[in-house]
């Protein structure tokens, strides 16, 4: 009988978000952590929106400190062989059939994994960077995350067998004891730091993407929020930007979101089982 009603539920939670997006010309969708966990990459928070682990790498640290760059690049040469290999799931597919079929005008993501690229999503831009580019901070030059990662193994051979459980990002839960002697990636160009070319906690979106960004909520009439908490503010000002010019705003979720007061309906389902359906009904 339970499993009756859960079916029944979850086919009237489906036709809701068709008539949604059949309702609106222009939806423009936002996309979290959520939408990749199904992928293999950790979330940073759990239902309750509560950020799980200790407190991200900040941005201006990075720059600042040879040691927490140091600590940085450690982790990553363990954490992300976890990220590059992960591929899009049925849900980034699903976004990129429902853009090809008009009822996505564009998609904003949050995450930096590339997922939604390889999925097939082309109006995309993605907020926070992208973690497979890496940008020299003095003169410019831009690597390949994947050569950086080949010049880590090899100048740190002690830890390129470490094992580690993998966190969100490609980083990994990693305390290596003494970091004096690791070895930190330069640009091959000028010598100068290398950063990946992301949006670090601390540091701000560039002025110019975070225009882009907003003019794509402008433009559409609607919002869907998929797999994301929103207690991030750079998310969540989507939510109030759509809410305040009287644009519907619906969230394909599992749990708590910061935008709840804010949404008409939200539908608790991993994206990954039911925007592949949403796509199947409107294609």
């Amino acid at each position: 009988m339970n499993g009756v009603r859960a079916m029944t539920d979850e086919q009237e939670q489906l036709e809701r978000l068709a008539a949604f997006l059949r309702a609106h010309a222009s939806v423009l969708a936002l996309t979290g952590a959520g939408m990749s966990t199904a992928s293999g990459i950790p979330g940073y928070r759990d239902e309750e929106g509560v950020r799980r682990g200790r407190q991200p790498v900040q941005g201006p640290e990075f720059r600042r400190s040879d040691a927490v760059r140091r600590r940085y690049w450690a982790r990553s040469l363990v954490g992300w062989p976890t990220l590059a290999q992960a591929e899009p799931n049925a849900g980034h597919v699903a976004l990129a059939q429902l853009e090809q079929g008009g009822y996505l005008g564009a998609l904003v993501t949050q995450n930096v994994d590339g997922l939604h690229q390889r999925a097939g999503s082309r109006r995309l831009i993605e907020l926070h960077g992208n973690i497979h580019d890496v940008i020299c901070l003095d003169c410019g030059a831009r690597h390949a995350r994947a050569a950086i990662q080949h010049r880590l193994v090899r100048d740190n051979p002690g830890l390129a067998g470490a094992s580690a459980r993998p966190l969100p990002d490609g980083d990994a839960e990693l305390e290596p004891a003494a970091l004096e002697h690791f070895r930190v990636p330069d640009c091959v160009q000028c010598g100068g730091v290398l950063q990946p070319d992301v949006v670090f906690f601390g540091d701000n979106i560039p002025p110019q993407r975070s225009a882009d960004a907003l003019q794509l909520m402008h433009e559409a009439d609607a919002l869907l929020v998929v797999g994301s908490s929103l207690m991030v503010f750079s998310g969540y000002r989507f939510c109030r930007l759509a809410a305040e010019a009287g644009k519907p705003v619906v969230a394909l979720n599992i749990g708590k979101t910061r935008a709840d007061d804010l949404l008409d309906f939200k539908v608790e389902a991993g994206a990954q089982h039911m925007l592949p359906r949403l796509a199947q009904l409107l294609t």
